[in-house]
């Protein structure tokens, strides 16, 4: 296994989720901070727009519009000119405050959720996988879940990876011509580990990032782990970019649920520099 040495990007934020590398800079949501940021190769940030009901997911359109998941309401918003729009509205398809999710070529995105009110403690439960076509169409997609967290599309888009992250596994599914999913396998089983976001690179591998032991890992199917970064105490997501698509860029949280619930900034992005690029 081949270890790796994580480098200081950018810090003083209060939790990020979903890094995306998309035209030269990476853009990132501060979940409880409400808002979007880019961050240029330089560290330097830039806000793209605040998200009053906690932005989390961040996918782009094929012609280029973001779309952010608003977590707390349950919709999807893309950016247009200035204004948030309504892209989908999943309140009365999720279960659970809407997080991760992951954008086909097509326009199709896949979005995951807590699956029951995990802020206010209430008991584990399943939940579905939805998909959102193009038009705003939300529909089942897999059913019975363990929490859908991070999500990336492989083989051209005919498999999708998700993370159920309370299952310690990456889960795999065929996507059917009409954008559903069949076929269900463990990709990876991860033991004790609780995946967060993921991506993925050319050769299939699939990093992972751990919250709950501090640590991003890359993983092939079948759960052998070719390389490690250490980060404790909590790894949140991940995303290969940069010039050349070798620098993962990692989100970290470095306190307590205590010092989140007093917003302290104790989240920051690292970078390692790594062997394969990312999927293109």
């Amino acid at each position: 296994m081949k270890e790796h040495q994580a480098s200081l990007f950018a810090d003083d934020f209060i939790f990020l989720e979903a890094p995306r590398w998309h035209d030269g800079r990476l853009w990132v949501s501060d979940v409880f901070d409400m808002k979007v940021y880019t961050l240029a190769q330089d560290g330097a940030r830039a806000l793209v727009r605040q998200v009053p009901h906690r932005p989390c997911g961040i996918g782009f359109l094929p012609d280029g519009s973001p779309v952010i998941v608003s977590m707390r309401d349950r919709k999807l918003l893309r950016i247009v000119g200035e204004e948030l729009v309504l892209h989908a509205d999943l309140a009365a398809h999720a279960a659970g405050d809407v997080n991760d999710m992951v954008t086909d070529r097509g326009g199709r995105i896949y979005v995951g959720n807590f699956g029951y009110d995990f802020h206010a403690g209430a008991p584990k439960a399943l939940t579905n996988l939805h998909v959102v076509d193009p038009d705003g169409q939300v529909r089942i997609a897999a059913e019975g879940l363990e929490f859908p967290n991070g999500a990336v599309l492989l083989d051209a888009g005919r498999t999708l990876v998700v993370a159920e992250t309370w299952a310690g596994r990456l889960t795999a599914f065929d996507v059917q011509p009409d954008g559903t999913l069949a076929n269900r396998r463990v990709h990876a089983d991860l033991g004790p580990r609780e995946p967060d976001g993921i991506c993925a690179d050319a050769e299939g591998g699939i990093w992972v990032s751990c919250f709950n032991t501090g640590e991003v890992i890359r993983v092939l199917e079948g759960a052998r782990i070719t390389d490690r970064i250490h980060c404790a105490p909590h790894a949140v997501a991940c995303q290969l970019g940069g010039d050349d698509l070798r620098t993962l860029f990692f989100t970290v949280y470095q306190g307590t649920f205590e010092d989140l619930d007093a917003r302290r900034r104790l989240a920051a992005v690292y970078t390692a520099e790594v062997d394969i690029p990312a999927l293109a």
